[in-house]
């Protein structure tokens, strides 16, 4: 089996989880090079930006996941420990260590942008003051839980939110933006519920006591 296997798929198999328990968790928020919103950009210059700027997400949210047992700390990348360059979780691996991280938590929001009008004739008796749009947004929040010494990710999850709102033809651009600050929060939101019960299976299953040399270790009940 071994030598049917590609080298580069092997190297993927044969990682293995390394962190320990308590964990301490650093979280980074990725999106693509040239990202930018309402409430700044991303930082950095490789392929992907990491956005420093919390705008959807809660402190209630950050502290949910501070509270999961088995949980040491949660600490939010920012651009004293980020390199200017970063191209993949390796390069995010790297600044996880340097905060002594065992788990690296990064998450990015997929969102679709759209204006539907919806009365045409009244929008433009109205010179666009009447509200005769709608703005749509859809988004998906999507995560990813990896071993900062390995690179082993213990697991995947993702939550889907949508938005609407009326705007008027002056002032599209500005629901837009409040429609995608709705969404991405409520998408984060089920995000971190996802990462709850996600949590819930990685520590009973990795955070377990050794069990003794030819001695196999049973869970009671």
């Amino acid at each position: 089996q071994e030598a049917r296997t590609d080298a580069v798929i092997a190297v993927a198999m044969s990682r293995e989880p390394a962190a320990s328990f308590p964990a301490r968790i650093a979280v980074a928020r990725l999106q693509d090079a040239g990202y930018r919103n309402y409430s700044g950009y991303g930082y950095g210059s490789g392929r992907v930006t990491v956005q420093t700027v919390r705008d959807v997400e809660s402190d209630e949210d950050f502290q949910r996941l501070a509270d999961l047992p088995q949980v040491a700390g949660i600490a939010q990348l920012n651009r004293l420990v980020l390199p200017n360059t970063i191209n993949d979780a390796e390069d995010l691996r790297v600044a996880a260590a340097q905060v002594k991280a065992d788990m690296l938590l990064v998450y990015t929001f997929d969102t679709t942008f759209g204006v539907e009008t919806i009365v045409p004739v009244l929008g433009t008796i109205t010179l666009g003051l009447f509200p005769s749009e709608e703005s749509r947004v859809n988004t998906t929040c999507s995560l990813a839980l990896i071993d900062v010494r390995t690179g082993y990710i213990y697991g995947l999850g993702e939550s889907s939110a949508k938005a609407e709102q009326l705007a008027s033809g002056w002032t599209s651009s500005t629901a837009i933006d409040q429609s995608r600050r709705r969404a991405e929060a409520e998408a984060f939101t089920g995000a971190v519920d996802e990462f709850v019960s996600l949590w819930q299976g990685i520590a009973a299953e990795y955070s377990r006591p050794a069990s003794p040399i030819g001695v196999r270790y049973e869970t009671p009940g």
